[in-house]
This record gives structure tokens, C-alpha cells and sequence, in this order.
């Protein structure tokens, strides 16, 4: 059974995750809350980019890349708390199936480091709490991670 706690570390606390969840919406949670936890772990470390290909589509991984490149090096520390909305399935043929996990982060102990080790946390951008929904296709074999999107910024809560 897949619980908040579950599906939560250190440094990612799940504080909630919808009720009720059928086999193939618990299948897109692990494998959202799976990516989300690794990408979050790029950014606290500051490596491991190549961590994320396996979870992402292919346009979805060079779009992190082209985020990650610039500041390579550069490390977050503190804890994200993530409250998990929502989770559905839709397009339910096996060719074409997607799905959406609806969350709000939780950011606002969140602060970054340049690759000095000097403060530059930019409130603006990185603390606050963000709704985001992120759009995951199944290729066959796993649920990867396709678009990521913000709907709101400050207006959800963890």
C-alpha cells in the first residue's frame, strides 16, 4: 500500500496523496513522485542530470538539460514539502496512454547556493508554493515524465 509517508525522505516530505487510488493511477504516482525526487536530488546536489533520462521523454530530458547546464554545479538545501492534488488517467489505449499528477510544492525552506557556496537564493523563483501539473505518457514498458507546468504560484497549500 502506497501511503505519504510512503513515498516521502528526508528532504521530500509527502504530506498528502489523494484517497482511493486504482492500480494504474498508484503506477503514475511512483513513477511522478519517483521523478520528482530525483530531479529535486540534481538540484540540492548540483549533479546527476543523466539521472533523469530513464524517467523522462526525450524532448522532456533536454529541456531539463537546457535548465541544468548553466547552473551545473550550483546546490539547493532545506526540505520541499509536496501535497499530491490529484491523479488521472487519461487516454485509456495502451499506444497513446497519458496521465496528469496535479501537486502543490511547498519551497519556501529552500535556499541556493552558486558553485562558490555563496547564497543566491532568488525568492522570486525559488521560494513559495507552486501548483504544478505534470503530464507523464506510458511508452510501453514505464510512465515517463513528458511537460511540467506551473498553474499558480502561492495560491495552493501543502
Amino acid at each position: 500500500m502506497v501511503t505519504a509517508e510512503s513515498l516521502s525522505t528526508d528532504r521530500y516530505v509527502v504530506t498528502s496523496i489523494p484517497e482511493d487510488l486504482d492500480e494504474k493511477q498508484t503506477e503514475v504516482l511512483k513513477a511522478f513522485v519517483n521523478y520528482d525526487q530525483v530531479t529535486w536530488n540534481i538540484w540540492f546536489t548540483g549533479t546527476g542530470v543523466e539521472n533523469a533520462e530513464p524517467l523522462t521523454t526525450p524532448d522532456a530530458y533536454q529541456s531539463l538539460k537546457n535548465y541544468y547546464d548553466p547552473i551545473a554545479g550550483e546546490t539547493v538545501n532545506g526540505g520541499l514539502r509536496i501535497a499530491i492534488i490529484s491523479v488521472a488517467v487519461t487516454a485509456p489505449d495502451l499506444a497513446s496512454r497519458q496521465a496528469e499528477v496535479r501537486v502543490c510544492s511547498d519551497q519556501a525552506d529552500l535556499t541556493s547556493y552558486d558553485t562558490s557556496g555563496t547564497e543566491n537564493t532568488d525568492p522570486e523563483t525559488l521560494q513559495g508554493r507552486y501548483e504544478r501539473v505534470v503530464t507523464l505518457v506510458y511508452d510501453g514498458t514505464t510512465w515517463r515524465t513528458d511537460d511540467e507546468r506551473t498553474l499558480s504560484t502561492n495560491e495552493c497549500w501543502v
